[in-house]
């Protein structure tokens, strides 16, 4: 199955690795995406994600095994179109399909027949066989499982983690019927090793959001329970330390100042919402939302503790957030607290900045465009000790610990990064 063509639709955290890997097996790749800065970053051998080098693009390019695009009607030379676009959700928390529509709509006038279409991202049980076929058997006169395959294959990316490799992830594969799966096992065996083939579209859909529910869920009871232990006097990251310590039964999950990235906020809340057509209410999962979601008021609140110990408040104060990303030693910033904690400090009337090594400059973003162009402050001395508080949001590995206790008087840890630091008694507030 070497020199396959193969579309690959949207260029980011998801797209861009299975586009790389599939052209390191052998497949010619075209990555499609609207955005025409990243098609020419990329045509030129440049990365725009942290974790991913240029010379690993570049490669790929002179070898013309891949190449970028923002023309949807080459779509016409590929034998396989993946789509890796983004579903977030709109300003009432509901889930906002149409980056999915509209790509099923771009591509449907130039699928030829006998094309397979997979969609990979994480959506509600029925996203593929029902609105993503709609939209491709309207603009092309083609029928799903007849003139061409469908599937549905969620993506398992994790950003940041070494041993989190595209070809070596299992890949849960469900097909709009058995010919469906059986041409999308051919086509990603070229990549990855090892498939888990389910019996349709929905199964995988659902498969997907259980794994991210499950993390939501479990980092919500860790949120509450830091909340409790803290009024007991108890350190929740020493008590999960001890008990993760069992080799059966337990596994670790720990608190922060919010969920962030671009799955874990959303994903429950895109089950929670197709359940309520089906006239179930899942009560279980929206409560761990509501947990989850209040985490950054619990920081400010902390924060503000930390400041009245000091005779201080958050109003006036200059208030430094420590990470922009949403997780340590990424430059992924999408859905990440550190905006909600930016923002309800700002109301507070604290004077705010933030600092990461990996985000120096906030680009534009839907859901906080007030942020857009304010810039990483420096890491030294003279500006980390002008903050009155520093709440560290996130735990990058390349940040100095030692300096940051050394330099500021008051630090709050929503990651227990400074639990091995040397510092001054009541200077760490963990939060």
């Amino acid at each position: 199955m070497s020199n396959q063509q193969i579309a690959i639709v949207g260029l980011g955290y998801v797209g861009l690795p299975l586009s790389l890997q599939f052209a390191r097996c052998g497949a010619t790749v075209l990555g499609l995406d609207i955005d025409i800065n990243k098609v020419d970053a990329l045509n030129a051998g440049r990365s725009y994600i942290k974790h991913i080098t240029g010379a690993d693009i570049k490669a790929m390019v002179d070898k013309k095994a891949f190449s970028a695009s923002n023309d949807f009607s080459r779509v016409k030379d590929v034998s396989a179109v993946i789509i890796c676009v983004p579903t977030p959700l709109n300003k009432n928390r509901e889930p906002d399909i149409s980056y999915i529509t509209e790509t099923g709509k771009a591509i449907a006038p130039y699928l030829q027949k006998g094309t397979l279409v997979v969609l990979e991202s994480t959506t509600y049980p029925g996203t593929t066989d029902e609105d993503l076929r709609e939209v491709i058997e309207a603009g092309s006169g083609l029928k799903a499982g007849v003139d061409f395959h469908l599937a549905f294959s969620p993506e398992r990316e994790d950003p940041g983690n070494p041993q989190s490799v595209v070809a070596t992830i299992p890949k849960v594969v469900g097909g709009f019927s058995p010919a469906c799966l059986e041409k999308a096992i051919a086509t990603y065996s070229i990549a990855i090793k090892t498939l888990v083939p389910v019996s349709s579209c929905r199964v995988a859909e659902a498969a997907k959001l259980l794994e991210n529910t499950f993390r939501g869920v479990n980092i919500a009871l860790v949120n509450e329970l830091k909340i409790v232990f803290e009024a007991m006097g108890i350190d929740v990251w020493e008590v999960i330390n001890a008990a993760k310590t069992k080799p059966f039964g337990f596994m670790a999950f720990y608190p922060g100042p919010g969920l962030g990235g671009h799955c874990i906020p959303i994903d429950p809340f895109y089950l929670t919402w197709k359940a309520r057509e089906y006239g179930q209410h899942t009560r279980f999962i929206e409560l761990s939302g509501e947990i989850n979601t209040g985490m950054p008021e619990y920081v400010i609140q902390r924060t503000s503790d930390a400041l009245n110990e000091r005779s201080k408040s958050v109003r006036g104060s200059k208030i430094l957030v420590l990470g922009l990303a949403y997780k340590p030693n990424v430059d992924d910033d999408r859905e990440s607290p550190s905006y909600i904690l930016l923002e309800k400090l700002q109301h507070r009337g604290a004077e705010i900045a933030y600092y990461d090594p990996y985000v120096p400059v906030i680009k534009l973003t839907r859901e906080h465009p007030q942020f857009a162009g304010i810039k990483s402050v420096a890491w030294d001395r003279a500006t980390i000790s002008s903050f009155d508080a520093v709440v560290l949001a996130t735990n990058h590995a390349s940040v100095n610990y030692q300096e940051l206790a050394d330099w500021s008087p008051c630090i709050v840890d929503t990651r227990n990064a400074m639990v091995s630091i040397k510092a001054k008694p009541g200077q760490i507030t963990k939060a």
